[in-house]
Formats: C-alpha cells, sequence, structure tokens
C-alpha cells in the first residue's frame, strides 16, 4: 500500500495534521513505535529457514530478509512484469525462488488493475491484465515438504480469502510467523478483519497488530 510504503514521509504529514482520521492515527503509531525496521525484519530465522513473500512486488523484502538470514525464500508475485523483474533480480542466487501466480483460496484467472504496489482485482485501472491464483491448499500439497517460518501477505484485499482457506484446511498450524497486511477494500473488511483475527488466535498469538497497517501472528 503506497501510503505505508511512503515511510517517514507520512509519518511527518501525518504528524502535522490537526484531525488525524483513526488510519492516519494508526500509521503514526506505526512509525513513534518504530516502523518497519523495528517489526517486519525481526524473527528467529537462519539460513535453514523457509519463507514465503506473497506480493513480491520489486522483490525489496525479500532482498532485506535474505541479507540478514540466508534463508530460502519463495516469492509469488502474479504481474508478469513484475514478476520477470525478481527472477532477474534475483537470478544468480539459487536460495530464492519466483513464482509467476498468486495464492488464494481457489485456483482461477482473475483479471489485476495494474497501480505498481497497490495493484489488486478489487481496483479498476487503467490498465488490467489477466493473472494466475493458484489454490494455496494445492500448492502446499505440491511444494511443500516442511513447514513455513515466516509467511508475509501484501496482496491488496486477496488475504480474506487466502487466510481462510489455510484455515479451513488447518495449514496455518504449518505457519510459524504470519505477517499480514489487512487491506479496506469494503464495508466489511473491519468484521471480517476481526472474525480472522478471532480465528488465528485458535493457534497463533499477536506479536505485533496495527489495524490496516501491519498485524504479525506466532504460532502458540
Amino acid at each position: 500500500m503506497n501510503i505505508i510504503n511512503a515511510g517517514k514521509q507520512i509519518f511527518r504529514i501525518v504528524r502535522r495534521t490537526t484531525f488525524p482520521n483513526a488510519y492516519e492515527k494508526t500509521i503514526l503509531k506505526w512509525w513513534s513505535d518504530g516502523g518497519d525496521e523495528a517489526f517486519r525484519y525481526n524473527y528467529e530465522l537462519n539460513s535453514s529457514s523457509f519463507v514465503m513473500d506473497l506480493g513480491g512486488y520489486k522483490g525489496q523484502w525479500a532482498s532485506d530478509i535474505f541479507a540478514r538470514y540466508q534463508c530460502r525464500i519463495a516469492i509469488f508475485e502474479p504481474v508478469p512484469a513484475y514478476a520477470s523483474s525478481i527472477k532477474k533480480r534475483f537470478a544468480q542466487n539459487n536460495n530464492i525462488s519466483t513464482f509467476q501466480f498468486g495464492l488464494g483460496g481457489r485456483t482461477r484467472q482473475e483479471r489485476i488493475g495494474i497501480c505498481m504496489d497497490g495493484s489488486s482485482v478489487f481496483k479498476k485501472a487503467a490498465v488490467e491484465e489477466n493473472i494466475e491464483i493458484m489454490d494455496v491448499h494445492e500448492w502446499f500439497a505440491k511444494n511443500l515438504e516442511g513447514n513455513v517460518d515466516l509467511m508475509k501477505i501484501n496482496i491488496e484485499g486477496g488475504e480474506y480469502e487466502l487466510l481462510e482457506r489455510l484455515l479451513e484446511t488447518k495449514e496455518i498450524l504449518r505457519i510459524r510467523n504470519i505477517q499480514v497486511q489487512f487491506h479496506n477494500i469494503d464495508k466489511r473488511a473491519k468484521v471480517w478483519v476481526e472474525e480472522i483475527r478471532r480465528k488465528l488466535s485458535d493457534s497463533h498469538n499477536p506479536t505485533f497488530q496495527y489495524d490496516f497497517v501491519w498485524d504479525n501472528w506466532q504460532l502458540s
């Protein structure tokens, strides 16, 4: 989401706002508490760990995680141009794999509105493309032998069906840490977030939680 990725710039803008709304207050608290550097990279990982990056975009988060831990990473990016760029970026790194599709609740084709890191199937845009979505349960069955140490999810509204599928199939129990950005895609979103959080709490504990900014849930 652009407003979050703007980082310190948006922090300064929100801090000057006389009457910030609830979302702006959450962003302000996120950056006041340390932001990305304080939360999004600090995990108990090592070279044997396996990380999944859902919503790779340019691959920067994956690059930063690899620089810290030299772990294995699978990046999922459904937009062809972005996926191609990620593949080129990590062409010499055998620990990082790129998949040109997204993971979701069922296998299908979708139309996505192209808007840089805000590209979404829930947005209309001047440029749209066909993309592939694969059932996350199907991908786990075919590709995952062990467990996932960290799954980062930033998929512009697709997180709801993805997490519901992981909960339904109990694959959620194979994921040690879930770093997710929930998106306020429509009037149902707040209720949807709380329902998913309630279900996650049966198996995971929140280690940080900033509404529509970032959550992290760690396996109990």
